[in-house]
C-alpha cells in the first residue's frame, strides 16, 4: 500500500473511445470502460484516486493536462498524437508532473512513422505492447516512482 493516496490522471487520446471494436487484431477486444475498471481496481490497491479522460481533440487534451497540474502523476495514451503533437509534449513538460506514456500495441514493431514519439522524452517512461495490461504496468511503475522520489522532477 502507498503511504498516502495518490491522484493519478489517465488520459486517452483519439480513437480510443472505439476500443473493443476498432481493429481488434491490433488493439484487442477490451473496451476503454473495461480498461478503466481494471485500472480503478488496481488503483484502489495502491491507494490511488484515478480520474479518467478521453478526447479526440488535441486542444482538449492540452486543457485536461493543464487543469490537472496538481495531480501526482499522469498516464497518457496519446494515440496518433504521439507521432505528431509537439503541443501535447509541451503541455506535459509545462506542468512538471511525472508522466508515463502508454500504448496497447508495440509502436516500435508497426509502421515506421509510429516508432517516433514526441511525448516519450518528457515522460519518466513508456510502456507499449502489452494490450490493456500496459495501463496496469504503467500505474504500478508510476506509483513506485512516486513512493521513491524525493521531490518533483
Amino acid at each position: 500500500m502507498a503511504s498516502r493516496g495518490y491522484h493519478i490522471v489517465v488520459l486517452n487520446g483519439p480513437n480510443l473511445n472505439l476500443l473493443g471494436t476498432r481493429e481488434p487484431d491490433i488493439y484487442g477486444s477490451v473496451t476503454l470502460g473495461q480498461i478503466e475498471q481494471q485500472i480503478t481496481r488496481y488503483g484502489e490497491e495502491q491507494s490511488a484516486k484515478i480520474d479518467f479522460y478521453q478526447s479526440n481533440h488535441e486542444g482538449e487534451i492540452i486543457d485536461i493536462i493543464h487543469q490537472n497540474r496538481e495531480a501526482d502523476g499522469i498516464i497518457i495514451n496519446p494515440g496518433a498524437y504521439t507521432h505528431t503533437s509537439v503541443a501535447i509534449r509541451d503541455a506535459i513538460a509545462s506542468v512538471n508532473i511525472p508522466a508515463v506514456e502508454v500504448h496497447l500495441s508495440n509502436i516500435h514493431s508497426r509502421e515506421e512513422f509510429r516508432s517516433h514519439s514526441f511525448i516519450a522524452p518528457v515522460c519518466i517512461g513508456q510502456i507499449c505492447g502489452f494490450g490493456a495490461t500496459s495501463y496496469i504496468i504503467a500505474l504500478a511503475a508510476l506509483v513506485d516512482y512516486l513512493k521513491t522520489r524525493k521531490s518533483r522532477p
